[in-house]
């Protein structure tokens, strides 16, 4: 006979239950962010102003054209989908771990009904929207210098979102084993410099081995992103892997959603063990 003194722990990987709750924790991260906007508008503003000038026109004048495109016009939608990517993964790992650790706000909402996943997904949450914000403002830097030649355009922006929510859940996975903030000195340099580089944002993925541009479109999340903002904000793309532009397209968004689904789940269970147990 069972004691039923004795609590079962947790399943490794379990469907996390979510109520309108989550939009409390994401409000909550919303209205200390208008406070300090200023703050985070101008980097956002100035980066991608900085890389068209010393990339687009300073390292451009010395590339004639990639694939009839000028090298400026190449590289504004890669810049776009970086800033996808680093808008929601530094906002679900250090900003998020001086939250948990340093502020304790994950211990003052989990006080009140809030539950431990709740607020782990408002944070995942928060972190797509703010890749979004940073998204928006980037796109409008791209428009602003003439790069932009599809009307396809402004999907990026609730792309962005989905694309943001994927990076926001494999950055919580770090901030749940970050034993200091410290530790993401690793997932900086080792995660997100390779694909910086090496995803198709500053020359062709074509460019690189057959086996590279494998390993880049099976393990790297950006080359993903990187397909699809260049699609919808220059109408084309070149055949990676032998695949034609529409088949890849479908082929990025269906690694996304796989990907996102899997990592989100994921990241609120290893962060509910953490914060639990």
């Amino acid at each position: 006979m069972s004691n039923p003194s004795i609590r079962k722990s947790p399943a490794p990987f379990t469907i996390p239950r979510l109520s309108y709750r989550v939009w409390k924790v994401w409000h909550r991260n919303f209205d200390v962010f208008t406070k300090t906007i200023a703050v985070n508008f101008l980097p956002s503003l100035l980066e991608p102003i900085l890389y068209l000038l010393a990339f687009g026109y300073g390292l451009g004048g010395f590339i004639p054209s990639i694939r009839g495109q000028s090298y400026i016009a190449f590289i504004a939608p890669a810049l776009v989908a970086i800033s996808v990517m680093n808008g929601s993964f530094f906002e679900c790992t250090f900003a998020s771990f001086v939250r948990m650790y340093f502020q304790k706000t994950f211990d003052a909402i989990v006080a009140t009904p809030v539950s431990v996943e709740e607020v782990v997904a408002g944070e995942l949450l928060w972190g797509a929207t703010r890749a979004t914000i940073n998204t928006t403002i980037v796109l409008a830097v791209v428009a602003a210098f003439g790069l932009i030649s599809s009307p396809l355009f402004l999907l990026v922006i609730p792309f962005a979102f989905f694309g943001g929510l994927m990076f926001a859940s494999m950055a919580m996975c770090f901030t749940s084993v970050a034993p200091n903030i410290d530790f993401f000195n690793f997932p900086s340099f080792l995660f997100l410099t390779p694909m910086f580089f090496l995803c198709g944002t500053f020359f062709p993925l074509t460019s690189l081995p057959v086996a590279a541009q494998g390993i880049a479109t099976a393990v790297l999340p950006l080359t993903h992103v990187v397909n699809i903002t260049r699609g919808l904000l220059t109408g084309h793309l070149e055949p990676i892997l032998g695949l034609n532009p529409t088949v890849l397209i479908a082929v990025s968004l269906v690694w996304i959603i796989a990907v996102t689904l899997f990592f989100f789940v994921l990241s609120i269970n290893l962060m509910k063990k953490r914060l639990t147990g």
